[in-house]
């Protein structure tokens, strides 16, 4: 099987790199400047299991010459309509897409460009960034992904990426709730990203705050209420998870949406919260909370463009 990531930053120049480390075909789509920065210092991945220097295949646009098996999708939200038209050519009829974005907008958009039969669900855990001189720098050493059909059936399909995805550095598991598992994500990140945000640090700097803690509590509360009233139904062993590492004393933890404002980069602001808010009007919800944070995050939006 060939496989085509859409995108080398953080996160899929991460995973690319191991499948690539592990000898399997990967192909990197990528945009000019960070073709000639690859080309000129490597693919480099600086991990506490190991670092990774290699020279990837690379191609852009202009130079995809046939069809893949697989497209790992691996772009900002704010990046995905110029990622789908630069890919368009590498997917055929028996292409399965992998989406590694946060949110759920996405899924609608790529079922409309290429259709739902092409998709499988799918989500990360890894936290990467990329230093000054465009290395990819992990922290912790969590890096799994999970994929699945989205009517939660097992296919022959879901078994060959499987298959392709295992053994290959990082942990590759097959989920019968994949659907569930992408919203419990959202949640967290949504929840999160509203803590770092708005009060500009990290968990364990706003629960040590006077009145942290219970602001903390309440945005987690506000986000989980949404969620449930657009229809999606969040585990117990989730929620109690999401309470404890989002309320948990000394936790350095940060959103990576907050890690890019602090950056001064753009951010996935309409994704990760403004739509959230869309599916709370829509079920005539008010959430006053993700509202502070949305009108918080457009300010800074704003600037950054001026």
């Amino acid at each position: 099987m060939r496989i085509l990531i859409v995108g080398a930053g953080s996160t899929g120049g991460f995973f690319g790199a191991k499948l690539a480390k592990a000898d399997r075909d990967v192909t990197f789509l990528v945009r000019p400047q960070r073709l000639r920065l690859i080309e000129q210092h490597g693919l480099c991945v600086r991990s506490p299991a190991g670092d990774i220097d290699i020279q990837p295949q690379l191609i852009t646009s202009a130079q995809i010459n046939g069809t893949f098996d697989i497209v790992l999708l691996a772009v900002k939200a704010y990046a995905l309509d110029s990622a789908l038209q630069d890919m368009a050519a590498a997917v055929g009829p028996e292409t399965v897409i992998l989406p590694l974005l946060n949110g759920m907008r996405h899924m609608d958009v790529i079922s409309e460009k290429f259709g739902a039969e092409r998709l499988l669900g799918c989500a990360c855990k890894v936290a990467t960034s990329l230093d000054e001189s465009g290395r990819i720098i992990q922290q912790g050493t969590f890096n799994d992904i999970s994929f699945g059909e989205l009517d939660g059936s097992d296919s022959d399909r879901l078994a060959a990426v499987h298959t392709f995805m295992r053994d290959a550095g990082f942990d590759a598991n097959i989920s019968n709730t994949i659907l569930r598992d992408m919203w419990e994500k959202w949640t967290l990140l949504a929840a999160m990203g509203s803590i770092n945000c708005l009060m500009r640090g990290s968990i364990g700097e706003v629960v040590a705050a006077a009145g942290g803690h219970e602001f903390a509590l309440r945005m987690i509360d506000e986000v989980s209420a949404v969620v449930r009233a657009a229809g999606q139904e969040l585990s117990e062993p989730f929620l109690t998870q999401a309470y404890r590492l989002l309320t948990l004393q000394g936790s350095p933890q940060t959103s990576s949406m907050y890690r890019d404002l602090v950056a001064g980069r753009a951010i996935e602001a309409d994704q990760i919260i403004g739509d959230l808010l869309v599916r709370a009007s829509a079920k005539n919800m008010e959430a006053p909370l993700l509202a502070l944070v949305y009108a918080h995050l457009l300010v800074y939006q704003a600037r950054l463009h001026n």
